[in-house]
């Protein structure tokens, strides 16, 4: 079986395993307070271009999206994202169960925009009934989003001045960062995402690390007292230096970006492959993921050698699946794929 359905699906870089073989025998300080995680703190804070940025390690995304919206907001408060967003679909409610409601915005292809955020806000204050009704303090979004989408400069900007205008936090979950980062089209950069955001992360566990994500937060009152939430959501790694190793391997010679092309590469020649059969995309990605729809006899025959994730039904013939790239994924497995797709979609099938 030759498998598309995610990019977390093989070990770690060889790069960062070798990292971690290095040093296995070495005695370091546990909870993150060892050099390497030091060292992996400062080369973040040189690709934000940002010296007062506090940087701290959390070994997976669905952990970290519920420690820092859990460390940033009061009982009565609730954070708004994108209907399709990760923690309102794909996260089992923990948000919730941390005690904070989810506020769910429609979006189109994952994203959310400046206005409506601004309006969710100014028609809850306005509300005679608002002190009935959870209080928006948070904003999420990912990018790239869940469809590979991708926000845009000027959109960030906007979203980021209606944050400070009304007192909302901005917060980006950036599980898949590097595919997003190194997209084609793409206009933002990790300076930018800084400046704009209060708090966000760079995923490590989807590119290329063995597990891991770095969390950067700008604004001074998110920086204060995070480390109690890390250990009180059980977080705080014993050996946390296995981290920032990850982390060094990941930024130290630029082989975040890189991985992180080749994945955007080859899922790109697949979007070619199923274009030029005339199928249609759910949605228009430059990332390593690639939502289409295709018809159901079609995909009948791929799995039989390939996995891939099921979106759900498009119409009684059709579905919307999705052909996720990663690090790791081999050209040789990405010519099977669109030999197949060529001859499946030759034969009428």
């Amino acid at each position: 079986m030759i498998r598309f359905n995610c990019d977390y699906g093989e070990g770690a870089h060889p790069k960062v395993m070798q990292k971690l073989a290095d040093t296995n025998f070495e005695q370091t300080p546990g909870y993150g307070e060892d050099e390497y995680c030091v060292q992996a703190a400062e080369l973040i804070r040189n690709e934000c271009k940002n010296n007062d940025i506090s940087v701290h390690f959390i070994v997976g995304g669905t952990q970290t999206n519920l420690i820092v919206i859990a460390s940033a907001l009061r009982t009565h408060q609730g954070v708004l994202s994108a209907a399709s967003g990760h923690i309102n679909v794909h996260e089992t409610g923990s948000i919730e169960a941390t005690g904070h409601k989810v506020l769910a915005l429609p979006d189109e292809g994952g994203k959310i925009k400046a206005h409506q955020i601004e309006k969710y806000f100014l028609n809850h204050i306005h509300d005679e009934s608002f002190e009935h009704i959870v209080q928006p303090k948070m904003v999420y979004i990912s990018n790239p989003t869940e469809y590979g989408t991708l926000y845009n400069r000027d959109e960030l900007i906007a979203i980021s001045k209606v944050c400070q205008q009304y007192g909302l936090y901005l917060f980006m979950d950036g599980a898949r960062m590097g595919y997003g980062l190194c997209a084609e089209g793409n206009d933002l950069d990790l300076p930018l995402i800084t400046e704009c955001c209060d708090v966000f992360y760079i995923g490590g566990t989807k590119v290329g690390a063995l597990f891991g994500e770095a969390v950067v937060i700008k604004n001074d009152a998110l920086k204060q007292d995070f480390r109690y939430i890390i250990k009180q959501r059980g977080a705080m790694l014993a050996k946390g230096r296995l981290l920032g190793l990850q982390f060094i391997a990941l930024f130290e010679d630029g082989l975040y970006y890189e991985i992180s092309k080749h994945a955007n590469q080859l899922a790109k020649r697949i979007k070619t492959a199923l274009l030029e059969e005339g199928y249609e995309p759910f949605f228009p990605s430059n990332t390593n993921q690639q939502f289409f729809i295709l018809p159901n006899n079609l995909l009948s025959k791929l799995k039989e050698k390939y996995s891939y994730s099921t979106w759900g039904k498009y119409n009684d013939t059709h579905s919307v699946v999705r052909f996720c790239t990663s690090w790791a994924t081999r050209e040789d497995a990405v010519s099977a794929l669109i030999t197949d797709i060529q001859s499946y979609a030759k034969n009428d099938l």
